[in-house]
């Protein structure tokens, strides 16, 4: 139930922003770190059941660049999705 209560506070907090956001978190001396997301809100209808139905999501991610030499720049990033679209006690 808390993991629910936080993903609705996370969820409703983007979704005031728009559909999706990002934020620097940090920036100094070449170095710098983005924080990114997305609320998608999907339901589909269709004759076909494994297409029909809620197909929600919850994207998030982490954006990393760094200065190594002044010709050479190093990238990082990793994302992570949260299917929103079964309860959370659901197989």
């Amino acid at each position: 139930m808390k993991k629910v209560v936080v993903l609705s506070a996370v969820a409703a907090a983007v979704m005031m922003a728009g559909a999706a956001n990002a934020a620097e978190i940090y920036n100094k001396d070449g170095n710098k770190l983005d924080l990114y997301g997305k609320v998608d809100g999907l339901h589909y209808f269709s004759s076909n059941h494994s297409t029909d139905g809620d197909q929600s999501y919850i994207r998030m991610g982490i954006k990393g660049e760094t200065q190594i030499t002044d010709q050479l720049t190093g990238f990082g990033q990793w994302e992570y999705q949260v299917n929103a679209n079964r309860p959370e006690d659901g197989d």
